[in-house]
């Protein structure tokens, strides 16, 4: 599975490929150029910092990759905040990720 792409978009690439509209390998090129062109814009045009609270129910670290998996989670920035009952993050380190990007 991807990293940063959305819920939503995969599931309709899922359903490309059961109507035979598109490959399995075109969903997954689809999936890794939507993950590096988020990832770069991300990283150039997004400048907010914020900060969460929550409670940590999974956490792992494999690959060079962190995911957890939180409830009850509290989101804030200067301006504002909400709150989410369930919360997952993906993180991975982003060195490695702009390397991927000159590619």
């Amino acid at each position: 599975s991807s990293g940063i792409n959305a819920e939503y978009g995969e599931d309709s690439l899922d359903e490309m490929v059961q109507g035979q509209q598109i490959t399995p390998a075109a969903k997954q090129q689809v999936l890794e150029q939507f993950d590096k062109a988020m990832s770069y814009s991300l990283s150039q045009r997004v400048r907010n910092k914020v900060n969460f609270k929550g409670r940590i129910k999974v956490y792992r670290y494999c690959d060079n990759v962190w995911t957890f998996l939180m409830t009850n989670t509290e989101f804030r920035d200067s301006t504002e905040g909400f709150h989410a009952e369930r919360v997952k993050i993906v993180a991975c380190d982003g060195g490695k990720q702009q390397e991927n990007l000159k590619t």
